[in-house]
């Protein structure tokens, strides 16, 4: 396979219908950019909207020098002719074909010079040799998620869009078809849009983040900066997360466990399936945080970082969201969930320094 470099992607577009309003605008190029936020933010209409496939949308889209959409001009590529992927909630696979003749609806719409992929490629890659001849409604829904993935990669599409991929899945399926998202950047270098309501997925598979709220771009960044904002944390306090990126630094065989070099410090986290040296990121959910204002001694907990609080936000129900600044030149932040009675023991105010625990099987790779 090969890449087709990062070609930036121009939104600024506008859906009225009913009591909904969309109203959004953001750059992406290369890597995952997701469209995070609750149900009914207005993720799967903009995500249509870039596609061609919302009549009501106006404004403007561009993918690289290619106009999609310019409404004041009157332009507006058919869908067909945007040369992207589309993975939609359900399969939406042919019912009368088997996988083989399912895959090979996008290989041969492909003009031969444009293909950038194999079939052979991607039926190894996805693991879908065992279900080649099989009809869609003989697959599971895991099943269907890959040879619907498997098609949409089979057109070469310069643009992925995904919407809740993983939605509906067990938890098996769930995790094997996460891994196959994470190394599609790596394998094939385009960007792809990703459709999600969960912290969890966001912080494992993005590099950006455009969060809708009621159909408002709330928030666009990158994945650190924007699930440890204080608005997110606001939002989704329950949620709240920060994302640590490192390399994998050493495996401990005897324990199970593996050791991650990052920029708040080491982290031992379950073993993950990774070489050493490989780059990984995990997420460190607030609620698995602890705080103390001394370094814990004979613990339990492996994972002990120094940090200075940046800030603390009211989380509801007597609890606070407290943020902070960790590792070499105060870069990495963390994020802790603790009760205010908690925090009013320990006298905690911005710019206290203190030493976060976090336990090593909430960091556990999914």
């Amino acid at each position: 396979m090969t890449s087709t470099g990062a070609v930036q992607l121009l939104v600024d577009c506008r859906v009225a219908r009913g009591g909904f309003e969309l109203n959004a605008s953001f750059a992406a190029a290369g890597g995952w950019t997701a469209l995070f936020g609750a149900s009914g933010a207005g993720k799967t209409t903009l995500l249509r909207c870039i596609a061609g496939l919302e009549p009501e949308c106006r404004g403007r889209i561009r993918f690289g020098d290619s106009v999609w959409l310019d409404s004041s001009s009157g332009q507006g590529l058919p869908a067909r002719r945007r040369g992207l992927g589309f993975v939609f909630q359900e399969p939406s696979l042919f019912p009368h074909l088997d996988v083989a003749a399912n895959l090979d609806f996008g290989w041969r719409r492909t003009p031969r010079r444009r293909r950038r992929v194999s079939r052979e490629e991607v039926v190894e890659w996805l693991g879908l040799g065992p279900l080649l001849p099989r009809r869609p409604r003989d697959l599971s829904g895991g099943e269907g998620k890959r040879v619907a993935l498997g098609r949409a990669l089979l057109a070469s599409p310069r643009l992925l869009l995904l919407d809740e991929p993983l939605a509906g899945l067990d938890d098996a399926s769930r995790r094997s078809i996460m891994g196959m998202l994470e190394q599609l950047q790596s394998r094939l270098g385009l960007t792809a849009l990703l459709v999600t309501h969960t912290v969890g997925e966001v912080a494992r598979l993005a590099d950006r983040v455009v969060w809708l709220d009621r159909g408002s771009v709330r928030c666009v960044g990158a994945v650190e900066d924007v699930l440890s904002s204080s608005d997110l944390l606001g939002a989704h306090g329950e949620g709240a997360a920060a994302v640590l990126a490192g390399t994998v630094a050493a495996h401990d065989e005897a324990f199970a466990l593996s050791e991650l070099r990052t920029a708040a410090g080491n982290v031992w986290v379950g073993r993950v399936r990774r070489p050493l040296g490989a780059r990984v990121r995990v997420m460190v959910a607030a609620r698995d945080v602890s705080l103390a204002l001394r370094e814990p001694r004979d613990s339990s907990i492996l994972n002990v970082f120094a940090g200075t609080v940046v800030s603390i936000e009211p989380a509801g129900g007597a609890q606070a969201i407290v943020r902070l600044r960790c590792g070499d030149g105060a870069s990495t932040t963390l994020v802790a969930r603790i009760t205010e009675k908690s925090r009013v023991r320990l006298g905690l105010s911005p710019g206290a320094r203190v030493f976060a625990g976090v336990k090593s099987v909430s960091l556990m790779d999914e």
